[in-house]
């Protein structure tokens, strides 16, 4: 039986369905019985269940099932809050910390431990670390095959976790790594899964995780619950939030966990790791951005952009429109679909501010435009602003931090 359907009877085609509907799923058809009737019809594929097609139809003409608590889930059983740390060659990555600071509060909220869960191999010196940073418990899971991120094993290890402890809260950086494993799980263990959060919290009278994301391009935040379902997880972007703070000293618990073998196995082999070859900052730390979009002129003006931030010690920037054109690789994209950064200053060349670029870096402590268009959208978040050419006052900028700095 279809989750969602129209009565044809009951439809006038009145199209206050189709009107309503956010994502398109709704359309106008010919009625089957009336060659002179339009009705609705549901793309079950586009369909979100939503439930505003329902709201919306004066007549009755749409059913919708009614959505119910699995049975056997019983939700008390599920305690902690759990964050997946995030590591590569043994170092830890700075998401983690910023999914520690956030769910330390989390955990204080709910009155439960903060807890940490490390997959690698010969990772186990690095507990201390996560316990400094405010985690209660590290559960670790260190074997050889388990040296390099892969989907399979990753994902396996992490389910078999969650089934034999049952946190009730997973948070997981939205990563390259992060998206690709956390969605594995979710699929596997049958829970919610939201994407992008740049807020989280907890209600303080249902006790569920309310989880804040932007929705439609950016130009609403929506806030998710998963009340029947544990755990609730959510995936945060990078530098959205803070990062816990270091307390020497501090004691908590590391468990070693033995997973079995079958669960280590991959289809897939890792066979070289070749770096993106840049001799500027990752974005993704950088303390200082500088970001060059399509106002720049073309792709061979992104040489002025690297020279900039190469005398600065910044990285390298783009807006989706630069990247879309072939100009740089996509890792350098800035935005709701590219990196969510969070640096001391962020430089926008050539930028126009459209609202999905300032979903990436509004939060920037200083925002520096230089735009020839008065009137474009990235002023009005702009800390300093320069009406001019990039292309004449980007090289100038560059020649006089070249002196002051003595380069």
């Amino acid at each position: 039986m279809d989750p969602i359907k129209i009565i044809q009877e009951s439809c006038v085609g009145c199209t206050l369905c189709e009107t309503a509907c956010p994502f398109g799923a709704v359309v106008m058809v010919d009625s089957e019985t009336d060659d002179k009737k339009k009705i609705a019809e549901i793309d079950l594929n586009t369909c979100t269940l939503c439930g505003a097609c329902v709201e919306a139809c004066k007549f009755d003409a749409i059913e919708m099932e009614e959505k119910t608590v699995v049975p056997g889930v019983e939700l008390s059983a599920y305690k902690d809050v759990w964050v997946f740390a995030e590591q590569h060659e043994g170092e830890i990555q700075t998401i983690t910390y910023e999914l520690l600071g956030e769910g330390r509060k989390l955990a204080d909220d709910l009155g439960m431990d903060l807890c940490a869960v490390l997959i690698g191999s010969g990772i186990g010196e690095k507990a201390q670390d996560l316990i400094a940073r405010g985690a209660d418990k590290i559960y670790v899971v260190d074997k050889p095959e388990l040296a390099h991120f892969q989907d399979e094993p990753y994902s396996a290890v992490l389910v078999d976790l969650i089934n034999k402890i049952k946190p009730n809260v997973v948070l997981c950086g939205a990563t390259v790594v992060g998206r690709s494993l956390i969605s594995r799980v979710a699929i596997k263990i049958d829970a919610g899964l939201t994407a992008d959060c740049t807020a989280l919290s907890i209600d303080p009278e249902t006790k569920n995780l309310l989880q804040t994301r932007p929705a439609f391009g950016g130009n609403i935040m929506a806030t998710i619950e998963a009340p029947n379902h544990r755990p609730q997880m959510s995936t945060v972007r990078h530098k959205v939030m803070k990062e816990a703070e270091i307390v020497e000293g501090r004691q908590g618990e590391i468990l070693i966990q033995e997973v079995a073998e079958e669960l280590l196995k991959s289809r897939t082999k890792r066979l070289n790791f070749v770096p993106e070859e840049e001799s500027t900052v990752n974005i993704a730390e950088a303390d200082i951005i500088v970001s060059g979009g399509r106002g720049i002129g073309k792709p061979e003006n992104f040489a002025m952009i690297r020279e900039l931030a190469e005398v600065i010690g910044a990285g390298v920037g783009a807006s989706r429109a630069a990247v879309d054109a072939d100009w740089i690789p996509y890792s350098h994209q800035v935005g709701q679909t590219g990196k969510t950064v969070c640096p001391k200053m962020y430089i926008a060349c050539g930028i126009s501010g459209q609202i999905q670029h300032l979903a990436g870096m509004s939060s920037s402590e200083v925002i520096v435009a230089i735009n020839k268009d008065p009137d474009a959208p990235i002023f009005q978040v702009a800390t300093y602003g320069i009406v001019g050419d990039v292309n004449e006052v980007v090289p100038r900028i560059t020649e006089e931090f070249r002196n002051v700095l003595g380069k």
